[in-house]
């Protein structure tokens, strides 16, 4: 309507007359406008229609869930005071199977994740790949609040739980880390890998300082996935290092049983010593008798 009041001006008869065109874009809707002016970025390159117009769109993953049966884990409830911790090795799970090495560009996958939220909004693994891309950019809080209303509609998927006990593993909670990978172990599906668990055990254990269990989960890596080089390096690095653990250990062990002997000694002098007083006055008087019995020699 305001096209068509500025376009237009009165004659003294009253009559309307048009002094320019309307702007048909808002007429007839964008979709005309996007296919006669192809939008850009901000470097000049050509950008898909809907994508231009998705700069004040939130990638999130809606309201928070009220509950999942994880929130009893520290760092779950901890989450609003977590500190930003980038992790941009997680980018390669974004990237094309056909493409191999050059750079990953986060802002092109910003722009895929809102239009994959866009066609799916409640979809599971739509909340998932959007706490990964947080986990890229270090936004702690916001990965965490997808992981869980991606838990509160399936509680039991193994590769939620994995990332999700990743991102508490960087934080240092390591009890809700081990809690979460060996959850994803159990129901991860029988016909599906799983040493991605067994390598995050791995890790987590030798952060424990249990080399033992850690290096049985690292080999069982390398059972299903030969030469495996992360898990390759940390055995090695283990093989290489005293295991302080198990000297601590021994020396414990050596101080109770010197100090169990010492005490067995000590408590067999107090009893002999004890035994020796009573029968001290026994003695004595058994002499005294015998030499006032004994008959003097003439």
């Amino acid at each position: 309507m305001m096209d068509i009041l500025l376009s237009t001006v009165t004659d003294n008869e009253g009559m309307w007359k048009k002094t320019s065109a309307e702007n048909y874009c808002r007429l007839y809707g964008i979709s005309q406008c996007q296919r006669n002016n192809p939008a850009r970025n901000n470097r000049g390159i050509l950008v898909e229609a809907e994508d231009a117009y998705d700069d004040d769109e939130v990638l999130d993953c809606g309201k928070p869930v009220n509950f999942t049966y994880y929130d009893h884990l520290v760092g779950i409830q901890n989450r609003a005071s977590h500190l930003h911790i980038p992790e941009p090795e997680v980018a390669n799970l974004f990237k094309k199977k056909n493409k191999k090495g050059g750079d990953i560009d986060i802002d092109a996958i910003e722009r895929r994740l809102k239009k994959s939220k866009r066609e799916k909004p409640k979809s599971v693994e739509i909340y998932n790949q959007i706490a990964n891309f947080w986990r890229i950019r270090g936004d702690t809080q916001a990965s965490i609040e997808c992981f869980r209303r991606a838990l509160a509609v399936s509680p039991n998927n193994a590769e939620i739980l994995l990332n999700l006990a990743r991102v508490l593993f960087n934080l240092q909670y390591l009890d809700d880390a081990i809690f979460l990978t060996r959850r994803s172990l159990e129901v991860q599906p029988h016909d599906q890998s799983a040493w991605q668990q067994h390598f995050q055990l791995g890790e987590i254990l030798k952060a424990y300082g249990h080399f033992q269990e850690a290096a049985l989960h690292l080999r069982h890596v390398l059972e299903l996935r030969p030469n495996h080089q992360p898990a390759l390096l940390i055995l090695k690095e283990m093989e290489s290092s005293p295991d302080s653990t198990v000297h601590v250990y021994t020396m414990l062990i050596i101080v109770c049983l010197v100090l169990g002997v010492l005490g067995w000694i000590l408590s067999t002098l107090d009893a002999t010593l004890a035994q020796e007083q009573e029968n001290a006055p026994f003695h004595r008087n058994k002499s005294l008798s015998r030499a006032k019995n004994r008959k003097p020699n003439n």
